[in-house]
């Protein structure tokens, strides 16, 4: 059955930039603006599925620049991905305490692509950890995760971000976040470089024609900033931080009459 929910906020794909989320999301809770569901695709799943859970953030930031690559990243043999996602779904597991959906101190839409059934998927049931690692799957570098009769690749695949989902569950007003496309470097240093960089390329050619369902937009810059350097966290938290603030005029008014027929 639909619900209600008034404030939504809908974390987009884009690797490594997607550490932005965590500084749009302080900024917006500094000025007391309070969330009452989340979506988000690929690393926007992960980092909505932390804040769901509770977990503080500036843990977040300290594992994303000491942790070596080598505790969550089992590269493979490659036959239908490079990274068979064994490690960074137990690391996800540990980080999210093993959380069902049931359980979240607020409801969270996981999106991914069913390649199976040639569809998205909204998962909103189950172990988290298991959601966001379908969610993650960037096609070409992790091996796609299968469960049931579904094979799930990056939900950035055709909801790069997944503002339609909370639309759908009846959210009054939706904020999108995306953290931009990697269009200023060309390097391709290495195979992962030029999966992610090709995807970014279709990611921004889909995304320029299709509908964005959200009621505002927030845009990260990062377009400077290597998808595979999660050790650029406290650069990219920082732009995160700036571009919500800079949206803050244009949002705050539409949520404080929201906010007043909240209770």
């Amino acid at each position: 059955m639909k619900r209600n929910y008034k404030i939504g906020l809908a974390l987009g794909s884009g690797s490594a930039r997607g550490l932005a989320h965590i500084g749009v999301i302080e900024a917006l809770k500094s000025h007391g603006i309070e969330f009452d569901i989340l979506s988000g695709s690929s690393i926007g799943a992960l980092i909505g599925a932390l804040y769901c859970c509770g977990i503080d953030f500036k843990y977040v930031k300290a594992l994303c620049k000491e942790l070596p690559q080598k505790v969550y990243l089992d590269v493979s043999i490659p036959r239908i991905g490079f990274v068979k996602g064994e490690k960074i779904q137990e690391f996800i597991k540990l980080i999210t305490r093993n959380c069902d959906f049931k359980d979240l101190k607020i409801p969270l839409m996981v999106t991914a692509t069913d390649l199976k059934n040639k569809c998205l998927k909204i998962i909103t049931e189950g172990k988290v950890h298991e959601a966001v690692r379908a969610s993650i799957s960037v096609p070409g570098v992790f091996v796609p995760y299968i469960k049931d009769d579904m094979i799930f690749v990056d939900g950035g695949v055709l909801e790069r971000v997944p503002a339609r989902a909370l639309k759908d569950a009846g959210t009054e007003f939706v904020i999108g976040v995306d953290v931009g496309f990697n269009l200023t470097t060309s390097s391709c240093k290495s195979i992962f470089h030029v999966l992610y960089e090709s995807i970014d390329l279709m990611e921004r050619e889909l995304f320029a024609l299709k509908k964005q369902d959200c009621d505002y937009l927030i845009r990260v810059d990062l377009n400077d900033m290597d998808p595979t350097r999660f050790d650029n966290v406290e650069i990219c938290v920082k732009r995160g931080i700036e571009a919500a603030e800079k949206a803050l005029p244009e949002i705050l008014p539409h949520l404080e009459k929201i906010n007043k027929t909240r209770f």
